[in-house]
C-alpha cells in the first residue's frame, strides 16, 4: 500500500536537510558539499519512513541496515576524496553559467533539485519500510544484488584511489581489476544497489516503486554519470579513446581486442 502521507514527510526532511547544506554552502562558496550530503538523503528518508511505523518489521530493519552501510560509506569516501579539492569542476561551470545570483539560485538548481531527485528513489524504501509481509526469496535476491553492487562501488572507488595515489600514474588511465571490465564499475554498483533495494521492495508487494530505480538508473547512464564523466575525458587523457574501444562503457564483460 502506498503510505503518500508519509512519502510527504520524507519530502520535508529531505527539504529541511537540503535548506541546511544551502546555508552551509554559501561562506563555503562551495555547492560541493551536495555530493556528500546525497547519499545521506536517503537514509535521512529510510529513517523517517521507520519513524512513521508503529513498529518497523524485519524488512524495514534490513532495509535500514542496507542503506545506512551504502549511505555513510559513500558520503565517508566523497569527504575524504574531496577534502581540501574546493569545488568539483562541474558545480564550477554551474556556477559559472548562473551568474550573477548563484547563491540564491543553488538553492533549487543544486540543493533543492537533488533533495526532489532523492525522495523520487527513495520510493522503493518507502514500500520495503512500510510493510508487514514475511520475508521472502526476492528478499534474499534483493541482498545478493545489493552485495554484489557494494563489491563493484566500493572496490572500484578503492582501485581508483590507490591508482590516483601514485605518481608514476599521472595522466595514465586504469585499466586494470574492475576497471578491465566496465569503464565505470562504481556506478555499476550503484545501479546493482538501487535494483537490490527495488527486489525487496517488491517482494513487499511494491512493484509500484519501480520509478525509484529507474529514476537512478538514467541519472547513472545519461545524466550525472557515465555521460557527464565521458563528455571531455577523451580530451583531457588521449589513452582514454583507445580504453573506451575495448572496454564495456556501464555493464561488466570481457575487454575487447586493441
Amino acid at each position: 500500500m502506498f503510505d503518500f502521507a508519509l512519502w510527504l514527510n520524507g519530502l520535508a526532511v529531505l527539504a529541511l536537510f537540503a535548506v541546511a547544506g544551502w546555508l552551509l554552502s554559501l561562506p563555503l562558496r562551495n555547492v560541493s558539499i551536495v555530493d556528500i550530503m546525497w547519499s545521506l538523503m536517503f537514509l535521512l528518508a529510510a529513517l523517517t519512513y521507520a519513524a512513521g511505523q508503529v513498529a518497523p518489521g524485519p524488512r524495514a530493519w534490513l532495509v535500514i541496515t542496507l542503506v545506512g552501510l551504502w549511505s555513510i560509506r559513500l558520503a565517508a569516501y566523497i569527504g575524504w576524496r574531496n577534502h581540501g579539492q574546493g569545488e568539483d569542476f562541474r558545480y564550477q561551470k554551474i556556477r559559472a553559467d548562473n551568474d550573477p545570483g548563484f547563491a540564491i539560485k543553488s538553492l533549487y538548481l543544486v540543493f533543492g533539485l537533488q533533495a526532489a531527485l532523492a525522495w523520487v528513489i527513495s520510493l522503493p524504501l518507502l514500500a520495503a519500510i512500510d510493510s508487514t509481509a514475511p520475508l521472502g526469496w526476492l528478499d534474499l535476491a534483493g541482498v545478493s544484488l545489493w552485495m554484489l553492487g557494494m563489491v563493484f562501488e566500493v572496490g572500484g572507488d578503492w582501485q581508483l584511489s590507490r591508482f590516483k595515489r601514485d605518481p608514476a600514474n599521472r595522466g595514465k588511465v586504469l585499466d586494470s581489476g574492475l576497471w578491465r571490465y566496465t569503464r565505470h564499475p562504481n556506478y555499476f554498483g550503484d545501479f546493482c544497489v538501487w535494483w537490490g533495494l527495488f527486489l525487496v521492495a517488491l517482494s513487499a508487494g511494491g512493484w509500484w516503486s519501480v520509478f525509484g530505480p529507474l529514476v537512478m538508473s538514467v541519472l547513472l547512464l545519461k545524466v550525472s554519470g557515465v555521460a557527464l564523466l565521458e563528455k571531455d575525458i577523451a580530451d583531457r587523457r588521449p589513452a582514454y579513446s583507445d580504453y573506451i574501444r575495448r572496454t564495456n562503457a556501464f555493464f561488466p564483460g570481457p575487454p575487447r581486442a586493441p
